[in-house]
């Protein structure tokens, strides 16, 4: 189909059910299944094609390698937990940090090496500040903020060895294609990073909040625990995780060389892949196939540190039940995936992009870049997902910025904006629910203080988007 009103129907009944629901896989899910429906309105047809549209998605060749390295990255981490290195980090870290500016450097450096995922950086640091409370001489919610400055608007923006970089690359490629877009997914992905102005400013806030402003009362939002009783007992930071108990064994290293070797091997695979096609250093990186130099710097990764921990007489039994955990711990998002995936080609078959192409072409060029990021902005607040918002809103940011002729880099860096607010300001966020877990903190109170800074930063990043869209 061409064009087709039909095709916006399970967007219509996505958002708002996963806005009603705060959950956002039944919503995409019920999406799929009005599609299918949509497109074979017989008794059995709709579940026919779901299951087609599905199975499509989850044997193409890229999605394969997507859902591989998102299972052995979670499985890593799985390991790296049992054999205690992220509990050896925080018991060194928490030993050897004695000022508030020591503390806070130490936030702020160790994303270099803690920068996969929102919870790494959580479960590695947020212990450490914790411990160190009353040596760090700021409000737990300040803390709190801090730390999460460095994580999710972090992680966005780095484009190798992240969690994210393979998902936010694989919705790239779905949209564009869609569109009947020939072009590199990975390279516009690498382009939309500096348009991710959200992720930007929170940084900038985060880093004036932590050098250059200083908390003159304490906050009175509730807490979960006596924060007394932290302060004054050393140990009590044990209990604030799974991955810092007392009865796993203190081991940094077991943290350290996974990272240091994954990080390593990935740039240097990716240098080497596009080396091979006889371009120079800067352009090899570019030319690349990063996706394969990611999976397989994590596979050969992972055998490494299989090898690392046995010969630390770590039992193999307990090492492939870590990591199969672990990694189970992402089907979620594996399953999550393989919905939009699905739900995306269904919409693209009833012809959305020609819809939006008919009838969208009434709103000014310089709206639609901010338009998309408050309007993702409101459902990722809602729903506490930002990679679900990215699934939702990128097929239809595309299809604007091309009816529009709007920078695509501007337009995809406002849904990956907006997806960034939802993740860091909602109450329904993982960020927000394992920091405040961690901290000690009322989920919903913390939630609140984060609010109007979030707030600024969302208006900051609006204004900038209508600016950059009229100079472009």
């Amino acid at each position: 189909m061409e064009s087709s009103w039909l095709s916006i129907i399970p967007f219509l009944v996505v958002i708002p059910v996963a806005i009603y629901t705060k959950q956002v896989l039944p919503a995409l899910f019920l999406g799929l299944l009005v599609g299918s429906y949509l497109i074979d309105p017989t008794v059995l047809g709709g579940i026919q094609t779901m299951f087609v549209y599905v199975v499509q998605a989850l044997i193409d060749e890229n999605n394969i390698k997507i859902i591989v390295f998102l299972y052995a990255f979670s499985g890593l981490v799985g390991m790296i937990k049992m054999t205690g290195g992220i509990r050896g980090f925080v018991e060194k870290a928490a030993e050897r940090i004695q000022t508030r500016k020591q503390a806070l450097l130490l936030t702020y450096v160790s994303t270099i090496g803690t920068f996969s995922a929102p919870t790494f950086r959580f479960v590695t640091i947020a212990p450490i500040m914790r411990a160190l409370l009353k040596k760090v001489k700021m409000t737990t919610e300040e803390l709190g903020f801090i730390i999460e400055t460095t994580a999710t608007p972090v992680i966005v923006l780095i484009p190798v060895a992240t969690a994210f970089v393979g998902y936010m690359v694989s919705i790239i490629q779905i949209a564009t294609e869609n569109e009947g877009i020939e072009i590199d997914p990975y390279s516009l992905f690498i382009q939309s990073i500096p348009f991710n102005f959200f992720a930007i400013v929170t940084i900038v806030l985060g880093i004036y909040l932590s050098f250059f402003h200083h908390a003159k009362t304490k906050s009175d939002a509730p807490m979960q625990i006596d924060e007394q009783e932290v302060e004054d007992e050393e140990e009590d930071w044990h209990d604030c995780h799974p991955v810092v108990a007392k009865d796993l064994p203190i081991k940094p290293l077991n943290l350290l060389v996974p990272l240091i070797l994954v990080i390593g091997l990935t740039l240097f695979l990716t240098w080497w892949d596009g080396y091979e096609k006889g371009v120079g250093p800067f352009e090899a990186f570019i030319r690349a196939n990063v996706l394969d130099a990611m999976v397989i710097a994590l596979l050969i990764t992972t055998l490494v540190s299989i090898f690392f921990y046995l010969i630390q007489r770590f039992k193999l039994v307990n090492l492939i039940d870590s990591f199969i955990q672990g990694g189970n711990d992402l089907m979620s998002v594996i399953l999550l995936l393989s919905i939009v995936w699905g739900l995306s080609s269904i919409t693209d078959d009833l012809g959305f992009s020609g819809f939006v192409t008919a009838h969208t072409g009434w709103i000014p060029q310089m709206f639609i870049a901010p338009l998309i990021f408050l309007f993702g902005a409101a459902v990722s607040y809602f729903i506490g997902s930002a990679w679900g918002t990215w699934g939702i809103l990128m097929p239809l940011g595309v299809a604007l910025a091309t009816t529009g002729d709007v920078s695509l880099p501007l337009v995809i860096g406002a849904v990956f904006a907006s997806g960034s607010f939802g993740a860091f300001a909602s109450p329904l966020s993982d960020d927000t629910n394992t920091i405040a877990k961690i901290l000690g903190l009322s989920v919903i109170e913390y939630a609140k203080y984060k609010l109007k800074p979030a707030l600024i930063a969302a208006g900051i990043t609006t204004v900038l988007y209508t600016i950059v869209t009229f100079i472009l």
